[in-house]
Formats: structure tokens, C-alpha cells, sequence
């Protein structure tokens, strides 16, 4: 009887735990289905819902997104970054051969840098500088190529020369002479084509204006370049605005590769200090003016006295 009496009391507690039980947790949910749950829910609804998880896109459906990404990157490098360009001439040789391709550095001038001296530049027709030379008619591709810089444009009438002077340098060449940079001439047989005279023609010399450089073709004797375009506005100089940038490596073709460094020639610290020798003389004439003035007017007032 106690027994029984015991286990009288005990059915209505179990009764109790198992109604809690249910108030706290609202569904009979197994350790195992809890071990399973990711945490919010999604993979008891879908046990629920009987559907099974989603499948990625196929590489197909994906293709044409990679694509769109893939032209915007080209076009925006092309226009920031660097830009191919097709050499149509020998004015360049050795250093550029006809059918090289070259990169252009366009970051650069994005930030201020303006063309120095021994570059190898890129720049607009000024205006006349290519007159009368026909340009290729390209096909549809090859327009959409050059647009997005994966191919030379064959439309931009662009050209390629080395800097020679920029703006406040005086530049001038006695026939078959050497090149005279602020007073200073250049030995440029590390970059002439061999065989290849300075200057064929006098010429000089000339005050580059500032904001404008003077520039000259490797392959003097078969170069278009500053020296005869001298009648036109600017007097064969280029505007920095006209450069698109520099030419920093031939990367097509691959035996041709290389890098296009400023000749060491172009380094020379007596460039610089000639270019600064005429301001400091005129600062000097400007101070001694007032002493020459004052001693004369001493000396005149010391004749009046007497």
C-alpha cells in the first residue's frame, strides 16, 4: 500500500514535468534535429518544406558578367593606367623598330609629372606635324580593340619621340655637329641609330618656352621631328598637355622586349646648373643696381659740395 500510494503521487508529477516540458519548447524536438538547425532556422524549414538547398549559377549563366567586369577593367586601365601603341616608322631606330609595341605610362601625368629630358614620349599631332600621311581604315573589331585598350589605336594620329629639352632649356646643333643642351653637348651614341648624325642641319638656338618640350627622332636622318616644324605655331615645340605619357617598355614581340630607360647622358648635373646660371646672374645684376646707384648719387652730391 505505501508503495502504491508512492507511485499515486508520482504520476501527477510526471504529468506536470511533461506539460512544462512542452510550454518551454513548444515542439517535440529531438537533440539530433537541434544538432542539425544552423541556427536561424533555414534548415528546419527546409526539412519542413521537403525542397533541397539551392544550386550555383552554371559557368555559362556567369560568363557574360565576367566579361562586362573584364571590359570595364581593360577600358579603365586603358584610360588611366597604361595604353598599347603600334610603332608605324623607323624615326625610332634602333631603340623602336616599325611594329613594335609599346606601353605608355599614362598614370603619372595624372599626378602633376610633366616629361623630362631622355624620355621617350607619346604625344597628339600639334597641329600639321602629320599632314598628308594617310592613316589605316580599321575594321569594327579592331576599332572596338583600340577603344578598350587592347589593341594600338590605328585612328589617334599620335607620334612617338625622345625628349630632348623642356621648357626654360636653350637648345641648338651646328651641322654635323653635336646637340648643345644648355651649353653642354651630348654624347648620344647610346640611343642614335648607328651611323646616325646629331644633326644633319643647323639649327638654334632656341629658348624652349615653359610647359613645352623639344623633341627628336632616334634615327635622325629619317625623323620628322621639332627641328622641321619650326614655321609652325608653338616653333616645333610640343604642349605638356599634348602628351599622353611615356613609353616605358616594348612588350610586343617578345624578342623585342625591353625596358626604355632615361640615357644617362641626360643626368648630367651641368644641365641643370646652366639652366640656373641665367636667373642667378640676373638676381645679381638686379642687386648690384641699387649699389651702382647710390655710389653715383654720392659722387654727385660730393661735386656739388665742392
Amino acid at each position: 500500500m505505501a508503495v502504491g500510494a508512492r507511485s499515486g503521487h508520482d504520476e501527477p508529477e510526471k504529468r506536470a514535468d511533461e506539460a512544462i516540458g512542452d510550454d518551454v519548447t513548444g515542439d517535440d524536438v529531438t537533440d539530433d534535429e537541434r544538432a542539425h538547425d544552423d541556427g536561424d532556422g533555414d534548415g528546419e524549414a527546409a526539412g519542413r518544406s521537403g525542397g533541397s538547398p539551392k544550386k550555383p549559377r552554371s559557368f555559362w549563366k556567369e560568363l557574360p558578367l565576367l566579361i562586362g567586369i573584364a571590359l570595364v577593367l581593360a577600358l579603365l586601365i586603358k584610360t588611366f593606367l597604361v595604353q598599347a601603341f603600334s610603332i608605324p616608322s623607323e624615326s625610332m631606330m634602333n631603340t623602336l623598330q616599325r611594329g613594335d609595341r609599346v606601353l605608355v605610362d599614362k598614370l603619372t601625368p595624372w599626378f602633376g609629372s610633366e616629361p623630362e629630358r631622355g624620355e621617350v614620349v607619346v604625344f597628339h599631332d600639334p597641329g600639321g606635324w602629320l599632314e598628308g600621311q594617310e592613316t589605316p581604315d580599321p575594321n569594327v573589331v579592331q576599332k572596338f580593340l583600340s577603344f578598350i585598350g587592347l589593341m594600338p589605336s590605328a585612328e589617334e594620329k599620335d607620334l612617338i619621340k625622345r625628349v630632348i629639352a623642356v621648357g626654360g632649356d636653350t637648345v641648338s646643333c651646328k651641322e654635323g655637329g653635336k646637340v648643345v643642351l644648355n651649353g653642354v653637348a651630348l654624347d648620344e651614341s647610346a640611343y642614335l641609330y648607328p651611323g646616325s648624325v646629331p644633326c644633319q642641319d643647323s639649327f638654334g638656338p632656341i629658348k624652349v618656352p615653359e610647359g613645352r618640350i623639344w623633341v627628336m627622332g632616334d634615327n635622325r636622318q629619317n625623323s620628322l621631328d621639332s627641328r622641321f616644324h619650326q614655321q609652325l605655331p608653338g616653333g616645333g615645340t610640343v604642349a605638356n598637355d599634348l602628351v599622353v605619357g611615356r613609353a616605358v617598355v616594348i612588350a610586343w614581340p617578345v624578342t623585342r622586349w625591353a625596358t626604355l630607360p632615361v640615357p644617362e647622358v641626360f643626368d648630367q648635373p651641368a644641365l641643370n646648373q646652366a639652366v640656373a646660371a641665367a636667373p642667378l646672374g640676373a638676381a645679381g645684376l638686379a642687386g648690384a643696381l641699387p649699389l651702382v646707384l647710390w655710389r653715383r648719387k654720392k659722387r654727385t652730391a660730393g661735386h656739388t659740395a665742392e
